[in-house]
């Protein structure tokens, strides 16, 4: 009998207004490069580090887009988890509710470089750190932030960067039925927003 490997599941949270391609090219990115089964696109019910600033577009609006914006990119999904709990998201406790839900699976969350410059404002980020592992994508056209890559190889354990560095926790080679072409999936996400 063949063992299973555990299931190795992204999720790239974000308020999503609006959902674009750059999100898409992020999550297969990630995905190819990080060996995982699938990435979440968790869409933020309230993004608590939003409110009083500019004016968020309804929850059920976002994840209707990014519901959309997904369809026909094979191990992409969205989630309305966040919507479903209800009041402020935050990444601790999606974390800890996929860590129930997906025991036996390596959890890994993904944020972009515009992103990774605020963790240290996070809510409970160390519960973030011990359930999964933090993977900072690079913004293509933009440099990573002052700072991000010497903090990244000195501190190798509390996350990485794709595309900057050799630090990320690649996955094991896939069945064939998991190791679709980039090309493949870059071309439906070309054509999913072509669409949209």
């Amino acid at each position: 009998m063949q063992e299973q490997m555990a299931e190795r599941i992204g999720i790239f949270g974000g308020t999503f207004d609006p959902v674009h391609v750059g999100h898409l090219v992020a999550a297969v990115n990630a995905r190819h490069d990080l060996g995982l089964d699938r990435v979440v696109l968790m869409v933020a019910n309230v993004p608590w580090q939003k409110v009083g600033g500019r004016k968020v577009t309804p929850a059920e609006d976002r994840f209707e887009m990014v519901q959309a914006a997904v369809g026909g990119v094979a191990g992409v999904e969205a989630s309305r988890m966040e919507i479903d709990r209800g009041g402020p998201s935050y990444t601790a406790d999606t974390i800890s509710e996929m860590a129930v839900l997906y025991p036996d699976a390596e959890l890994f969350v993904i944020v972009g470089w515009d992103v990774s410059a605020e963790l240290g404002t996070w809510e409970r980020l160390n519960e973030v750190r011990d359930l999964a592992s933090l993977v900072v994508v690079n913004r293509p056209g933009t440099p990573p932030p002052v700072g991000l890559l010497q903090q990244s190889a000195s501190s190798a354990s509390e996350g990485c960067i794709l595309g900057a560095d050799d630090l990320c926790p690649r996955g094991p080679p896939r069945a064939s039925r998991y190791a679709r072409p980039a090309y493949r999936e870059a071309q439906a996400v070309r054509q999913a927003s072509a669409h949209h």
